[in-house]
């Protein structure tokens, strides 16, 4: 098809940069042009994901600098932070859509406090777009750079934009606690995430000093129209990919205020559900695709709600909210190659 859009995935050897593959396989205007991968470079993606065995056609992993930019229209940057921004930033004029932290926070310093150094490309802050897709629809069709959230920012923002935004709930007081399958943590070789670590136990992490922290508050702050500093707890469990967020919230109203609220910021929105009254939301019901389910219920202490959301960490946490934004950048319909039924069991 010569309508096609190539497209160049950076970091290809991870877990989100394998996932954006496997989207993009069944992506109609998606052509992927050219997988990047510094200490995997030479081998197929077969070699290193064996699931990708019956695709002979992906090309062969190369280094970034292998890659003739000139010829690509979007480049996913599947990297770590730090390294993400500094070779993104060498780009001739490319649209990026970066999944890493590079380009999340729109502060210099914030990014150097939470991210132990100074930001590789702070000229390119400004124009980075925060592609919490719901959010952002208007920005994308122009942006040139656009930061995907990190996983857990998609589930409690999509949770509580709409709410601090309307003045449902208190700004203030603002208590998460989240739990994220392993995948989350990454691919690299970890101690503390071999099976014999993580089978059979659930342990908190970041407590108190998570690096998604300041993400999230710099979009509540956005909507609240001033400082807004959150509780926020992690929690890795044992299972491969998923996500859920308990948010306890103050608020003068009822939960089925909340509701409401929530009801009809997202009416006719495509990925985002709120589930049936008293339906709680679970990580089964949203495994290996783009969509949300979420619900509110009535906290036992009056002038309080619990609202909980529920997402695959590694498609709309990651790598389908990246495709989610490249079609809308483009022109493309939003839904484009993300119709994936959830897998269940």
């Amino acid at each position: 098809m010569t309508d096609r859009l190539r497209i160049a995935v950076l970091g290809a050897s991870g877990y989100t940069g394998a996932d954006l593959v496997r989207l993009a396989l069944a992506h109609p205007r998606m052509e992927i042009a050219a997988l990047a991968a510094n200490a995997k470079a030479g081998q197929t993606m077969a070699a290193i994901w064996p699931h990708f065995a019956m695709y002979p056609q992906l090309p062969t992993l190369v280094k970034p600098e292998e890659i003739d930019f000139s010829a690509i229209d979007a480049v996913f940057g599947c990297l770590p932070h730090a390294a993400s921004a500094e070779l993104l930033a060498k780009l001739p004029n490319n649209r990026i859509i970066d999944l890493s932290a590079d380009f999340r926070l729109k502060d210099a310093a914030t990014y150097a406090a939470w991210y132990g150094g100074a930001h590789p490309a702070p000229g390119l802050l400004p124009e980075a777009v925060y592609g919490l897709t719901e959010f952002a629809r208007d920005a994308l069709p122009d942006a040139r750079i656009v930061a995907c959230p990190g996983c857990y920012p998609t589930a409690v923002l999509l949770a509580l934009l709409p709410l601090v935004a309307a003045h449902a709930v208190s700004a203030d007081n603002i208590t998460v606690n989240a739990l994220s399958g392993v995948s989350g943590a990454g691919r690299s070789v970890k101690e503390a995430n071999l099976f014999g670590e993580v089978a059979e136990a659930v342990h908190p992490y970041g407590i108190g000093h998570h690096r998604h922290m300041p993400e999230m508050e710099q979009e509540l702050s956005l909507r609240a129209g001033r400082p807004v500093t959150i509780s926020f707890t992690p929690h890795l469990i044992p299972m491969n990919r998923g996500e859920l967020v308990t948010c306890i919230v103050e608020t003068p109203h009822g939960a089925d205020y909340l509701r409401e609220v929530l009801a009809d910021a997202y009416a006719g929105e495509p990925f985002v559900h709120l589930l049936p009254k008293g339906v709680a939301p679970a990580t089964r019901m949203v495994r290996g695709s783009n969509h949300v389910v979420m619900n509110v219920f009535a906290d036992r202490i009056p002038g309080r709600a619990i609202v909980i959301a529920a997402i695959d960490n590694l498609v709309k946490g990651s790598s389908g909210q990246a495709i989610q934004n490249f079609n809308l950048m483009f022109g493309l319909p939003e839904g484009l190659g993300l119709q994936q039924a959830p897998l269940f069991p």
